[in-house]
């Protein structure tokens, strides 16, 4: 299960750089990438909002998805009982 939710987190990581590199700082984001077209289609303030609303729901399933990665992570304390019960049943080695 921890291994799903890496691979989403990296995806969502890989989505939010791509939202993040294609905004513009000066406000102009899709309009300057795109010129017309997105202003034709969605129109120029609702592309920006699109693209902001994206960011920060990418940002909250990366956090949502990092919490709950932690349930799924095995206790130290577990672990270390497993590999006592391990090296308990394991047979010992001859000696030469």
């Amino acid at each position: 299960m921890i291994t799903i939710i890496t691979i989403l987190i990296l995806l969502a990581c890989v989505v939010l750089a791509f939202f993040i590199l294609v905004q513009n700082p000066k406000g102009g984001g899709l309009q300057g990438s795109f010129g017309s077209v997105s202003s034709q289609v969605m129109g120029v303030k609702q592309s920006s909002d699109v693209m902001e609303k994206g960011t920060w729901t990418l940002i909250g399933i990366v956090c949502g998805l990092s919490i709950l990665s932690v349930m799924f992570f095995q206790k130290p304390e577990a672990a270390l009982k497993s590999k006592a019960a391990q090296q308990k049943t394991a047979p010992a080695k001859a000696k030469k």
